[in-house]
């Protein structure tokens, strides 16, 4: 089905064959028509399946098909856990709002709160926001959402994960009323969190699940190579780095200090390299991630803050230096390359502290692990951790014959003498304490 027989406004579809779409994927085909006659919706797909545009569309076309429910409110609102994610779905909302009547803000933490009030004293009729900073002007008056229409939750795991709960639950307080069509969208429905947030938001959810997380991306080759410390790492990287066919690369680590040291050993190998970590500024990490956006870097070092939702083409290669802690963020980091039918590779290192997260991906994935070897970079450390029975005993004590007890040798023990020395006063008394 092209997206010409979806029924969308003219304009939408405008800007559909703008960015080149033809025939919608199978997220959108399933979810665009069950949100445009109107249902709360839950969903879960695999990464870079086009989600975004799965509850972009329909929600403009109700906004410009529909009388707003209060003229001084918002009438759609996408909340994402993390502020890259919220800029990337912002950026494309964008699009399609340029030719439309239609006002749109993006609402974030780390910038002016101020700036941000005044820009909602204008009355946006679609807001995209991280929940924190949302609240925030809720509490603050800057904005009202009782007639909000449509409540959009995008990366609904990764928000309980943050803590978000809280949040979550004040606005939808704020927006309770039956006409408010709620979508919410998730990496995972084996979450058990996500279906209480699903029971207390959506009313008789139509549920959608296309790709389930712990399938295999047929175009992501995944390879796993076992390192014995940190310079076993490192000299694994240097080796990769030396690949010609890397178009962009992003290495995962678990530090940020370590985000900015590979960067630096990035730039010393030859490749324009930049840091990217929590630790920045805002701003800077606005500059950062146009600066890769555009190419200007080659590769992007950074903690899990890139590991959702950021849409670039042109990363062929994924490495993680370290595992993730959950299961689930291996999925959203690989999820960077192999996008929109491009294939991609994906390269994890796993030393001795990566086991616990590496046994928790292969249940994830309901797979074992096959690990590859580079030539001359082969690991001693053979993949599994020894148990305390298994460690050998430094001073193993001497057999003795079968019905024989080894008799006890007693030294006798010295009582230590008493020894004082001399303290501070306390008030008039000298203080004399005894030596332990």
């Amino acid at each position: 089905m092209p997206f010409n027989d979806l029924s969308l406004d003219p304009r939408l579809l405008r800007s559909v064959q703008h960015l080149g779409f033809v025939k919608p994927t199978e997220i959108q085909h399933e979810a665009i028509p069950a949100v445009m006659v109107g249902r709360d919706l839950i969903v879960s797909s695999q990464t870079g399946s086009g989600k975004t545009l799965a509850y972009l569309l329909p929600m403009m076309q109700r906004l410009l098909k529909s009388r707003p429910l209060s003229k001084r409110d918002a009438r759609a609102l996408i909340l994402a856990p993390t502020r890259e994610l919220a800029k990337q779905v912002y950026a494309q909302l964008r699009l399609f709002v340029s030719n439309t009547p239609l006002t749109s803000a993006l609402i974030v933490g780390g910038e002016n709160f101020n700036d941000q009030e005044k820009l909602l004293k204008r009355q946006p009729n679609i807001i995209v926001a991280t929940p924190g900073r949302f609240v925030d002007h809720l509490e603050h008056k800057s904005v009202f959402i009782n007639g909000l229409e449509m409540l959009i939750l995008d990366e609904a795991d990764r928000m309980l994960d943050l803590g978000f709960m809280p949040q979550l639950t004040v606005i939808n307080k704020a927006a309770d009323h039956r006409l408010r069509q709620t979508l919410l969208f998730s990496a995972t429905l084996d979450h058990a969190e996500v279906d209480e947030l699903a029971l207390a938001l959506l009313k008789n959810p139509h549920r959608v699940a296309v790709g389930s997380s712990h399938q295999q991306h047929q175009d992501i080759s995944q390879q796993f190579y076992l390192a014995d410390h940190l310079t076993h790492k490192e000299a694994l990287l240097q080796h990769f780095l030396q690949q010609s066919d890397i178009k962009q690369l992003i290495i995962f680590t678990a530090t940020r200090e370590d985000a900015q040291r590979l960067a630096l050993l990035c730039e010393q190998l030859g490749r324009s390299a930049v840091g990217l970590s929590g630790k920045l500024t805002q701003s800077s990490r606005n500059a950062v991630m146009q600066a890769f956006a555009t190419g200007k870097h080659q590769v992007l070092v950074t903690t899990d803050l890139a590991s959702r939702g950021l849409d670039l083409l042109q990363v062929s290669h994924v490495i993680n230096f370290d595992l993730p802690k959950h299961a689930e963020e291996y999925v959203h980091r690989i999820g960077r390359t192999g996008r929109a039918g491009a294939k991609g590779q994906a390269i994890s290192l796993v030393g001795p502290k990566d086991v616990p997260a590496l046994t928790r991906i292969e249940a994830f994935l309901r797979q074992p692990t096959d690990f590859s070897v580079v030539e001359g970079l082969a690991a001693k450390f053979d993949g599994k951790l020894k148990t305390a029975a298994e460690t050998p005993i430094a001073k193993a004590g001497k057999k003795t014959a079968p019905g024989k007890t080894k008799a006890k040798t007693t030294k006798p023990v010295q009582k230590a003498k008493a020894q004082f020395f001399e303290g501070g006063d306390d008030g008039l008394a000298p203080v004399r304490r005894k030596q332990k």
